[in-house]
This record gives structure tokens, sequence and C-alpha cells, in this order.
């Protein structure tokens, strides 16, 4: 694809270590741009993320058997979202879902395209479906709140705009997070996909003042700051979906089969997920944001041992220095911990998301092991 005509407009840089490539980073001042953003007056280029086409009668039935989330019956302009996991659960693909009454669309990674349609074409078979990477002909353009300064694409004359659903606990869902009061509540983010080829006007737009962007940390900072997981970022090969709460919006429970549900429910059910994520607040004195991968270290008697990695570090307008990690279930909740990023050592205080006590939902009963004793009556 050509190079986004929004890495042209003034301050525009692209950090060559951010989550997207492609597009701008920032230009110029982040944290204002971050105020903007979550005010809803501000857009953010999100071109170079991919977008799957999935036609045919059978394409909703079709999805619905491969992924974690009901989907048979999705309304045209009903945006959701769902997870394609491998045969032992771990996560594979995660992607936006929304439907035109003609199409399923798929809002996939940067670099996810390939492999995701290379699988699907793998599993048509005899249905009546056809899968494409659209990517080159469609844009997704990034938003919190009002879309209607946006020249939507309409297709099937039904607007092509995902609503996020990270805001509350989809039917059939599960929330991990205790907090009464989730931060994803006034979570509003939405991705409105654009002709590629209305990209330069939309720029143009920019320039003249007449709508106002903010780079890609913008939308990451407020990302991490309403505990939303990001494949990309906050996943690896290991990844099953409780690690990261993700049965709140991606999961449906009670759905038919698909791949992979077999762990998903034995771990709700009966177990507990090996890692859990937490957000990191961390110490600003060094002001050193860690990169993505650097060790998460807890004390163990006169030595440190590590515990985790982090996965997305931001600098938050309000919240200052944070950042999501993965660390081992068994991290006591109140221990103080230790970024290591080369060789700068960060404190960091966890808030808990998704908690040790995670999972085992079902109440099952349990029986005495054979031979151990037990009380008169019992």
């Amino acid at each position: 694809m050509s190079t986004s005509p929004f890495l042209n407009l003034p301050g525009a840089i692209e950090l060559p270590d951010a989550a997207d490539h492609g597009v701008p980073s920032h230009y110029g001042s982040p944290n204002i741009e971050q105020r903007a953003l979550e005010r809803g007056d501000a857009i953010v280029d999100l071109s170079s993320r991919a977008v799957v086409a999935i036609t045919g009668p059978d394409r909703r039935s079709w999805v619905n058997s491969l992924a974690s989330q009901a989907v048979a019956d999705l309304a045209p302009g009903v945006s959701t979202e769902a997870l394609f996991l491998g045969p032992q659960g771990r996560l594979e693909h995660a992607v936006g879902v929304i439907d035109d009454g003609e199409t399923l669309w798929l809002l996939a990674e940067p670099t996810s395209a390939s492999a995701l349609i290379d699988w699907l074409s793998r599993m048509v078979f005899t249905l009546r479906v056809e899968v494409t990477d659209r990517t080159a002909d469609f844009a997704r353009i990034g938003v919190v709140g009002d879309t209607t300064e946006l020249p939507a694409a309409a297709p099937a004359d039904v607007p092509l705009r995902w609503d996020d659903p990270w805001g509350s606990v989809l039917p059939g869902g599960w929330q991990y997070a205790s907090d009464e009061e989730h931060p994803s509540a006034d979570w509003r983010w939405s991705e409105v996909l654009v002709e590629r080829s209305a990209l330069p006007a939309l720029a143009a737009r920019v320039r003249s003042g007449e709508l106002r962007a903010a780079g890609s940390l913008a939308a990451e900072a407020l990302r991490v700051a309403a505990w939303r997981p990001r494949q990309a970022m906050d996943a690896d090969e290991k990844t099953i979906p409780h690690e990261l709460d993700w049965l709140r919006t991606a999961v449906h429970l009670h759905k038919g089969c698909y791949r992979g549900q077999e762990t998903v429910a034995k771990v709700h059910n009966l177990g507990r997920p090996p890692r859990r994520l937490v957000m990191l607040h961390l110490d600003g004195s060094e002001s050193v944001l860690p990169a993505h991968g650097a060790a998460v270290l807890a004390p163990k008697g006169d030595d440190e041992r590590e515990v985790g990695q982090i996965t997305t570090a931001v600098m938050h307008h309000e919240l200052g220095p944070v950042a999501l990690a993965v660390i081992k279930r068994a991290v006591p909740e109140d221990l103080e911990l230790i970024v290591l990023d080369d060789e700068t050592r960060i404190a960091a205080a966890q808030e808990i998301i998704v908690p040790p006590g995670a999972g085992a939902t079902a109440d099952v009963p349990r029986l005495p092991r054979l031979g151990a004793r037990t009380r008169p009556g019992r």
C-alpha cells in the first residue's frame, strides 16, 4: 500500500517501535492529542490495520462455527468481536466483526490478514463463502464518540462503522475483573471504514483545520487506561482468552462448538488461567517507558525472579506512566514489582484486572480423596 497521506501532515512522526507502523504515532504533542481524542475532538489514522471481507449466504453461520463469539444472527450494522483459537484454546486471531447484510467484515491486526485469510480459506470446504483481503480498498479511522464527520463507506447502504463492545459485558460473556466501576464504562471507541481513495481528502480536512488528528500513541494510551486488550501487543503464542479478561466481549460461553471451546470451558468452569493481565503504575522518576517484552520481576528471598512481561507501556495524560503486563497467576496481589528494561529498574505497583482466583466458576462438589479420614456424619 502507498504511504498514508496523514504522514505528510505538519508535525507527523512515525516512531519505529510504535504498535502501528505506516501511520503517525503523534503530531508533536501526545498528551494534548490524548485529551482531544478522549473528548471526541480528534480522529486517528489506522489505515495500516487489516480489513477482511467474507461474502456468500453461508458467511455468518460459517464464521459462527469457527469463532468464539455468536455471529449467526448478527444483524446488519451491529458490532461485536470474536477470537479464532487453536485446538488447545490459544489465541490465533482477534477480530472486530460487523455485517452489512451482504458482507461480513473482519477488522484484524496489521500483519494478520494473510495468515487469517489462508486459514479461513482452508476451512471453506463446500460452503458458499468467499474470503478476500480488502485492506487495499478500505482504511480504518478511529474516533471516540460521534462519527458523522467521517465519510463512512457503505457498499450495501449500511455505513461500515465498528463500535467497540468493550464498554460492557456482552450476552454470553463473563467478566473476571472485580472492580464495580470498570474503567471501560466510558469507553466509546469506534472505527469507521472509509474508501482508501478518500484518505487524501480526509488528511486535507485535517490540514485545513476542519478536522483534528491524534496519533496512534493517543489511542494506545486510552486503550490501556480502559484495560482493553489488543492481540498485537498483549498476546503471545501461549495466550488463552481468560488471561486477558477477553471473555467479557469476545467469547460466548453458551454457543455451539468451535475450535478451542473445550479449553475455554474447562479453564472457566474448573481450572484457573496460568497467567493474568494486570495494570502497572510505574515510577516515573527515570522518565523511561519500558519496551514491549521488558521483564517483570518479583522479590524471592534475597533475590528476584521473573514473573511476567510488559505488553503495552504508555504515558497517560492523567494516570502518568502505566503499563499492561501479563504475569504469573500466583503472584500476590499486593506485591511490589520491578520492571527491568535493559539496565533500568522501574518500581511498579499492581492494579488488579484479572484476579488470581479467576476461573473455576462451576459449583462442583468435591469428594474426599480415597483413604482420607472424614468427620462423623460426613
